[in-house]
C-alpha cells in the first residue's frame, strides 16, 4: 500500500509537515484549504508556498476553492484522509430520496469528509476535533459525534478515538484536541484488530493506546449506534468519555487516564530582546491586568433577571515553569485569553510574538513569514500541535508495512 495522502481543511499544513518530519515516504496527493468571507487567503498562500500547488484528476488547480464546489471523483487516489475540521451542527437537515438518504445543514464541512469518503473510499482517515466535539450540542449531549461514528459505520469504517493534551505527550502546549482514526474494515489493520477485545485496544493494542500510551482506565461502558444516521439526528444521545472505539454499530468508550511524558516548558520557546512593538506599554497595563483578574459583575438579562457574572484570575504573566495555555485564534489581541510572558532579555512584560506561536504548536520558526502578524496569530490558533501528528504517524507507518 502506497503512503498517500489528502489533506482537506489543510490551513497552514500542520497534518503534511507531521508526515514529512517521518521521513517515511509519506506523500501529498491533494489538499483543500479555502477560508470563507476572506479576500486574502493567507493559510492557501502560506501552504503553497510551502509545498507548491496540487492538480486534480483533470490537471486542474481548485485546492483554494470552497471544498463543497469540488467535484469529490477528480481528487486524486490516496490511501490516508486527514483533516482538522470545525465543530458544527451535524444533524440531519432532512432526508432524500437519492441511494445515500440523507443531507446534512449547508456549510457543515463534515459531509464534505462523507462525500470524499463516499468517492475515493481510502482505508484510513485521520482527523482532528476540539474536545467539545464529544459532548455537543448541550441540549442532546452525543448527538454530533453520535452521527459522525453512524455516518463511518454505515460506510465500513471502525473507529478509534481519543481526547488528547498535548502537553501530557512532551508539547508546549496544555491543548486538548480530539483525534479521530477511521479504518476501513476490510483492511488487514481492520481485521486484526475485529479479532481483539475493546479492553486490549483501549488499553495497549489499538492505535490511539499505541501512539498516546496510559497509565490507567475507568470501566468501559457500551452502546449499539448502529447505522441509521437520521435515527442517530433525531434520538441519539450519550455519553462519550475521552477514549473509545467502535466497531459494527458498537460503542465501547472510558475515560483514560493519560501518560505523563516530560512536557515543554513556555520559557523553552521564548525569545530574548523582541521588538518593541510586542511589549505592553504603561497605558494599557491597567486594562491587561483588569482582564487578567478575578471580576463579580451585577448584570441584568433582557427579561429582567439579575444576576452576578463571575470568573476567576488568570496569570499575569504566564509562568515560564508551566507549558502554555490553549492558544486561540485571537492571540495578541487585548483579551484574557491572550498570553503574556515576561521577556527573557528585557525583564518587561510583553506578548508571544509570531515566532513563539509557531513554537507552541510546534511548526519551524517563522513557517507563517510573509503575512501580516494578525494573521499569523489567526492561523496559529487555529493549526494542531504538529508533534502530536508525527507521533501518530509512526504507528501509521507500522500498519501501512502490514497491509504490505
Amino acid at each position: 500500500m502506497e503512503k498517500t495522502i489528502c489533506e482537506l481543511f489543510a490551513g497552514v499544513g500542520g497534518f503534511r509537515l507531521g508526515f514529512d518530519r517521518l521521513d517515511s515516504g509519506w506523500r501529498t496527493t491533494w489538499f483543500s484549504q479555502w477560508e470563507p468571507g476572506a479576500a486574502t487567503q493567507w493559510a492557501h498562500q502560506c501552504y503553497v508556498q510551502h509545498y507548491g500547488d496540487s492538480p486534480d484528476l483533470n490537471n486542474e488547480y481548485h485546492t483554494g476553492e470552497d471544498i463543497a464546489s469540488v467535484e469529490k471523483s477528480s481528487i486524486p487516489d490516496h490511501s490516508l484522509l486527514v483533516g482538522g475540521f470545525p465543530c458544527q451542527d451535524y444533524s440531519v437537515a432532512h432526508t432524500l430520496a437519492s441511494a445515500h438518504g440523507i443531507e446534512g445543514k449547508k456549510g457543515v464541512l463534515w459531509w464534505q469528509i462523507r462525500d470524499v469518503l463516499i468517492a475515493k473510499q481510502p482505508p484510513f482517515c485521520l482527523l482532528e476535533n476540539v474536545d467539545r466535539l464529544l459532548k455537543s450540542p448541550a441540549k442532546q449531549r452525543g448527538r454530533d459525534f453520535g452521527v459522525i461514528l453512524a455516518c463511518l459505520s454505515a460506510l465500513g469504517y471502525s473507529v478509534e478515538w481519543r481526547v488528547v493534551n498535548a502537553a501530557q505527550y512532551g508539547a508546549a502546549q496544555r491543548r486538548r484536541r480530539t483525534f479521530i482514526f477511521a479504518y476501513r474494515n476490510d483492511t488487514h489493520y481492520g481485521k486484526e484488530m475485529a479479532g481483539r477485545s475493546f479492553d486490549e485496544i483501549l488499553r495497549e493494542d489499538g492505535f490511539m493506546a499505541r501512539a498516546f500510551p496510559i497509565q490507567g482506565m475507568e470501566p468501559v461502558r457500551q452502546k449499539d449506534i448502529g447505522s441509521d444516521i437520521v435515527a442517530v439526528s433525531d434520538t441519539f444521545a450519550f455519553t462519550f468519555e475521552n477514549a473509545g472505539y467502535m466497531h459494527g454499530g458498537t460503542i465501547y468508550t472510558a475515560k483514560v487516564v493519560e501518560a505523563e511524558e516530560p512536557a515543554t516548558m513556555l520559557g523553552a520557546v521564548l525569545q530574548h530582546n523582541v521588538d518593541e512593538k510586542y511589549y505592553i506599554t504603561g497605558d494599557k497595563m491597567a486594562k491587561w491586568v483588569y482582564l487578567k483578574g478575578a471580576k463579580k459583575i451585577p448584570r441584568r438579562t433582557k427579561e429582567g433577571h439579575e444576576y452576578v457574572f463571575s470568573e476567576g484570575p488568570i496569570a499575569f504573566p504566564d509562568p515560564w515553569d508551566r507549558p502554555g495555555r490553549t492558544m486561540l485564534t485571537s492571540e495578541s489581541t487585548l483579551n484574557r485569553s491572550t498570553h503574556t510572558v515576561v521577556d527573557p532579555g528585557t525583564g518587561r512584560i510583553r506578548l508571544l510574538t509570531p515566532v513563539e506561536a509557531e513554537r507552541l504548536q510546534g511548526f519551524d520558526d517563522d513557517w507563517t513569514a510573509g503575512m501580516p502578524d494578525r494573521m499569523r496569530y489567526f492561523c496559529m490558533g487555529n493549526a494542531l500541535v504538529v508533534p502530536m501528528i508525527t507521533r501518530m504517524g509512526h504507528v501509521l507507518d507500522d500498519i501501512i508495512a502490514d497491509e504490505e
